[in-house]
C-alpha cells in the first residue's frame, strides 16, 4: 500500500542533513555547554552558531534569539512575561480569535488573573480588519499578539502592518510565527516585531526545540528560573542536540526558500483544481492571495470528516481535521467558525498539508481514493437521511 503524508503542518519528518549534524552531540560531543573542558566549550560553541543560523532565517541579531522547548514555551513567556513587566502600565491585551491555543489558552489564563483581553474577527479570508485592530487600542494595552499563518487553514495576516499600529501606540507586538518560519520570507526587523515565536519540528528539525525572537531593548522577565543559561533568560542544561539540528534545519530552509515556496504553491493549487474539479460540493476555506503555500483546507460536504479520514488512513494517507494539537477534542474547530463556516460544514472538513517530500504522485493517488471514498459516504448519508436514521 503507497504511504502518503499530507499533514506537514502538523510535523515534518527530520533532515537527514539535520540528524548528521545532531548525531554527534548525543555520543562523542556530549559535554555540558556550562563545562569549562574541551567537550563543553564544543558544545557551547555549537550552541553559538546554531543562535546564528536561526537568527539569519530571521535577520535578527544573534543575542535576540532565545532558545525554548517549543512553540508554545514561546508563546507563554511573550504573553506571561509581557504581562508581568508592563503590569504597572495596564491590563489589557489584543489578540485574534483564530489564534493557536498556546496563545488563546494563555490569554483565558491572564483573564482569571485580572487581565482584560479583545479577540478579533477575521473575514472571509482569515485575516484581520487593522481599523478594527487600531480601534480596540486602549490607555490599558499593553501586547498585541497575532499569530502570523493561522495553522488550520493557512491564512497569512499583515504583520508589518499590525506592528506599526502597534508602535505608533507604543505597545510591544508578538507574533506566533511557527506555521510561517520557512514558509515565508521573513525579516523582523522589516516587519517591526518586538517578539516572535518559532518551532524547529516545523521546518524539518526535531521535537522539543523551539525559539524566542526578542527585540534587542524588549526586557521580559525569565520564564524558568535557576542557572545562567539563555543570557540569564530560560534556566536549565541545553538540549544543545536538539538546538545544533534546529540551527541546521535554518540554515537549511534560508538556503531553499524560494523554490520551496515555489514549489509548494504549484503542488497546493495544482491538488486544490484536482479536487475540485473531480468532486462536486467542495469548497475551500479561506482566501488564497494570501495563504501558506502548502495549506489546503477543505469542506466536503454532506459528509463527516473524521469518517473521511480515518478511511483516507487505511488506504495509507496521514491529514488531519484541523490543528493537530485539537485532534482529540470534539468541539468545531474555532478557526472555521470565526469564518462564519456553519457547523455541519465544519465537521466535514480536513486540512492537507504539503511539503518538501511531497511528489504530484502522491497528490494523484490523494484525489483518486478522496473520488471513491467521498461518493461511498455521500450515499451512506444519503441512505441514512432517507431512512430517517
Amino acid at each position: 500500500m503507497q504511504k502518503v503524508y499530507l499533514d506537514y503542518s502538523a510535523t515534518t519528518p527530520v533532515k537527514k542533513e539535520v540528524l548528521d549534524e545532531m548525531i554527534p552531540y548525543f555520543t562523542e560531543k556530549f559535554g555540558n555547554p556550562s563545562s569549562l573542558y574541551e567537550i563543553g566549550a564544543d558544545s557551547k560553541e555549537a550552541i553559538t552558531k546554531a543562535r546564528g543560523q536561526v537568527a539569519g532565517l530571521i535577520g535578527a541579531g544573534e543575542k535576540e534569539i532565545i532558545f525554548t522547548s517549543c512553540g508554545s514555551e514561546s508563546d507563554n513567556w511573550a504573553l506571561i512575561g509581557t504581562a508581568e513587566a508592563k503590569k504597572d502600565k495596564g491590563n489589557h491585551i489584543i489578540t485574534t480569535a483564530i489564534e493557536h491555543h498556546a496563545v488563546l489558552h494563555t490569554c483565558k489564563y491572564l483573564e482569571k488573573h485580572g487581565f482584560e483581553v479583545t479577540y478579533l474577527g477575521v473575514d472571509e479570508d482569515g485575516r484581520i480588519n487593522l481599523s478594527e485592530l487600531e480601534a480596540a487600542i486602549t490607555d490599558k494595552t499593553i501586547l498585541i499578539s497575532i499569530m502570523f499563518i493561522n495553522n488550520e487553514m493557512g491564512a497569512i495576516q499583515p504583520i508589518k502592518e499590525a506592528a506599526a499600529i502597534a508602535k505608533k501606540h507604543g505597545i510591544w507586538f508578538h507574533t506566533d510565527a511557527v506555521q510561517a518560519l520557512g514558509n515565508v520570507e521573513i525579516d523582523v526587523k522589516e516587519l517591526g516585531v518586538d517578539m516572535m515565536s518559532m518551532s524547529a519540528h516545523k521546518i524539518y528539525g526535531p521535537k522539543g526545540i523551539g525559539a524566542m525572537y526578542l527585540r534587542k531593548g524588549v526586557v521580559l522577565p525569565g520564564f524558568i528560573h535557576g542557572g545562567a543559561q539563555e543570557f540569564k533568560k530560560r534556566a536549565g542544561t541545553e538540549s544543545v542536540p536538539n538546538i545544533v539540528g534546529f540551527g541546521k534545519a535554518a540554515e537549511l530552509a534560508k538556503e531553499n526558500l524560494s523554490e520551496h515556496i515555489a514549489r509548494l504553491s504549484e503542488l497546493r493549487d495544482y491538488f486544490i483544481k484536482e479536487v475540485t474539479t473531480k468532486i462536486p460540493d467542495v469548497d475551500v476555506n479561506g482566501g488564497m492571495k494570501y495563504r501558506h503555500p502548502g495549506n489546503v483546507n477543505l469542506t466536503f460536504n454532506f459528509i463527516e470528516g473524521e469518517s473521511l479520514l480515518i478511511l483516507l488512513d487505511m488506504k495509507g494517507i496521514c491529514i488531519s481535521t484541523g490543528s493537530a494539537c485539537s485532534s482529540a477534542s470534539l468541539v468545531p474547530s474555532h478557526v472555521l467558525s470565526a469564518l462564519g463556516v456553519p457547523v455541519e460544514k465544519i465537521h466535514g472538513s480536513l486540512r492537507f498539508s504539503i511539503g518538501d517530500f511531497t511528489t504530484k504522485e502522491d497528490l494523484d493517488y490523494t484525489v483518486e481514493n478522496l473520488i471513491e471514498i467521498v461518493a461511498k459516504l455521500r450515499t451512506i448519508s444519503s441512505v441514512s437521511s432517507e431512512k430517517g436514521w
